[in-house]
C-alpha cells in the first residue's frame, strides 16, 4: 500500500497536481488549466473531479495521507487564498476546508513560493541548508525565504512577499493595485512588457516585431535572444539588472547562503542567471561578496511544483 501525497500547484496560468511519497517520488501527475472557467466553484469541479478519477482508479494501493497546495496569496494560519493579484478570483477562497471535505484528509496551504522552498529543502539543493531563498519566476514573481532551518511565515502568514518590492516608484501597474512592484519587471508578464516598451521606443529590427501580446512567450524570447536578437538580448539584461538588484537588497536581511531559481522564466538558463549573478555580485554588502550562490533549482523539473506542495504534508506532520 503507498502512502502518498497529494501536491496541488495552482498557478495563475495551469494548476499542475499528483501524488507524491515521501522518497519524492511523484505518480498519476497532470494538469488543468487555471484561467477560463466561469468561476471559482466551475474551476474547483474540474479539479476535484480529476482528482478523484485518479484516487478511484488507484485506490486498492494507495493510501491518501494529506494534500498539500502552493498558491499565490495562499496563507498557512487560514488555510485561505486571499485576492491573489495573478489569480482570476479576488474573492477570499477557504480552499484547506473545501479540500479537506472533499477527500476526507488533512489539507496544508501555503504561499506557492513557501511551499517551493521547503520542497527545496525536502527534495532538493537546500538539503542540510539552515538559510536559502527560493525564488519562483512564472506569471508572477514568488519566494520563500527560509531562516535557521524554519520559513518565514510573518506574524500573519504573508510574510516575504518580494515580487511586491517597488523597485520603480510610480512605474508599471501592478495586478495588485500598487505601481512598480518587481514582479511588473521580473516574471514572464514582465520580460514580455519590457519586450513592448523596447519595440516601442526604438526602430531597430527585431524578429519579435508582429507577435502580439498574447502570443508572446519566454520561449519566443528566448530563442530569439540565442539567436542574437537586440531586442531580446536588451529584456534579458533589463530584466537580469532589475533582478541582481533587488536580490542584493533581499541579502542584507537574512545572509542566505543560498538563492535558487525556478519557474518559467528559469528555464532561459545562462540568459537570465549569468547577468544576475553579475548585478547582484556588483551591488552586494562588502561582507556578501562571494558568499551567496546563485543556483537553479535542483528540484526535477517536471514535477518541481507537485513536489513543492506535496512537500507540506511530510514538512508539518510525522508521517
Amino acid at each position: 500500500m503507498r502512502r502518498l501525497a497529494i501536491g496541488i500547484d495552482i498557478g495563475g496560468t495551469n494548476t499542475k497536481f499528483g501524488f507524491a511519497d515521501r522518497q519524492g517520488n511523484v505518480f498519476y501527475n497532470n494538469r488543468i488549466q487555471t484561467t477560463g472557467h466561469k468561476d471559482f466553484e466551475a474551476y474547483f469541479k474540474e479539479l476535484t473531479g480529476e482528482l478523484n478519477k485518479t484516487i478511484d482508479e488507484h485506490e486498492k494501493d494507495t493510501e491518501i495521507v494529506g494534500i498539500g497546495v502552493g498558491a499565490p496569496n495562499a496563507n498557512l494560519f487560514t488555510g485561505t487564498i486571499s485576492n491573489a493579484a495573478n489569480l482570476p478570483w479576488k474573492q477570499t477562497i477557504p480552499i484547506a476546508d473545501l479540500l479537506e471535505k472533499e477527500f476526507n484528509a488533512k489539507c496544508i496551504i501555503t504561499n506557492d513560493a513557501n511551499a517551493a522552498a521547503i520542497g527545496e529543502m525536502v527534495y532538493g539543493g537546500a538539503v542540510g541548508m539552515n538559510d536559502f531563498i527560493v525564488i519562483t519566476l512564472g506569471t508572477g514573481l514568488g519566494s520563500g525565504i527560509v531562516a535557521n532551518g524554519k520559513i518565514i511565515n510573518g506574524h500573519d502568514g504573508y510574510a516575504a512577499e518580494l515580487g511586491h518590492v517597488t523597485v520603480k516608484y510610480a512605474g508599471r501597474q501592478c495586478g495588485c493595485g500598487r505601481k512598480g512592484c518587481l514582479e511588473t519587471y521580473v516574471s514572464a508578464t514582465g520580460i514580455r512588457r519590457t519586450v513592448y516598451k523596447l519595440l516601442a521606443d526604438s526602430t531597430e529590427p527585431s524578429t519579435l516585431r508582429g507577435i502580439s501580446f498574447n502570443e508572446l512567450s519566454t520561449e519566443t524570447i528566448s530563442e530569439a535572444a540565442l539567436e542574437g536578437d537586440p531586442v531580446a538580448l536588451e529584456s534579458f539584461d533589463y530584466t537580469a539588472r532589475i533582478l541582481g538588484q533587488s536580490l542584493a537588497n533581499t541579502c542584507a536581511h537574512t545572509s542566505p547562503e543560498a538563492i535558487f531559481v525556478f519557474g518559467g522564466l528559469a528555464k532561459a538558463g545562462d540568459l537570465i542567471m549569468e547577468p544576475t549573478k553579475i548585478y547582484m555580485e556588483e551591488n552586494l554588502y562588502p561582507f556578501y561578496k562571494g558568499n551567496v550562490k546563485l543556483i537553479p533549482s535542483k528540484l526535477p523539473d517536471e514535477n518541481a511544483p507537485i513536489l513543492g506542495a506535496s512537500s507540506l504534508i511530510w514538512n508539518y506532520r510525522n508521517n
